[in-house]
């Protein structure tokens, strides 16, 4: 049976928290997602348990963003645990970005664009021009230039940026919610199956799953309304 487009962010209180997690969800799931307060409390090891415990794509999602040098020399250090995916932020600029896929050529260097959390009305406030689609669309087009192979994107830009890119590069929303959820910190929204019908490639989930009684069940429940 084909698992379902979701990384599941494994935001968990300690390894083993972690480590149950992953394989709670890994029948139904194609990536395990692990953030950067679980590195950087964990290290390496919380990549090497979440792909132990799961058998899934590893999702690192450490938003790197700094000088060049910098970001290609972070991208290298964690070469050997071989993420599919290594989140940068495509507002740190081209050359950071293509410092990052260089480093990286077999991992699928995912560019940020505009954090989720971020409305329309904070952007404006931080003297952003332009509409958050806009602003997307532009740092997307850019990463892609400089060597990004993905795109983190809200899903209410997931279509704008899809125009913007072309096919060939992986769109990825976090800032999914079913109906009923919680929205918790997030701003820019959408539901699966209205993500996917924009065209996402993959949807990062939470608390949506993790936070339910039964992770198994939750994963289930989410693949079985997109179709898997």
């Amino acid at each position: 049976m084909s698992k379902a487009p979701i990384a599941v962010a494994l935001d968990a209180p300690s390894l083993d928290v972690a480590r149950q997690w992953a394989g709670e969800v890994a029948e139904h799931v194609q990536v395990v997602k692990v953030g950067l307060e679980v590195f950087l409390r964990d290290g390496h090891q919380a990549v090497e348990v979440a792909r132990e415990a799961s058998g899934c794509e590893i999702f690192l999602d450490l938003k790197l963003h700094d000088i060049p040098a910098t970001v290609g020399g972070a991208a290298r250090s964690i070469a050997r645990l071989a993420p599919k995916y290594l989140t940068v932020h495509a507002s740190g600029g081209s050359e950071m970005v293509k410092a990052a896929a260089d480093a990286l050529p077999d991992t699928f260097i995912t560019a940020v664009t505009v954090l989720t959390s971020l409305s329309q009305e904070q952007l404006t406030a931080m003297r952003w021009s332009g509409t958050a689609q806009e602003i997307v669309a532009t740092l997307a087009q850019q990463s892609v230039a400089a060597g990004a192979r993905a795109i983190v994107c809200s899903p209410q830009e997931v279509a704008a940026v899809r125009q913007a890119v072309g096919e060939g590069i992986t769109l990825i929303t976090p800032g999914v919610r079913p109906i009923g959820a919680d929205v918790g910190d997030q701003q820019r929204i959408a539901t699966p199956e209205q993500a996917i019908a924009d065209g996402a490639d993959l949807l990062v989930i939470g608390r949506p799953i993790t936070g339910a009684p039964d992770l198994a069940v939750a994963a289930r429940a989410i693949a079985q309304s997109l179709g898997y």
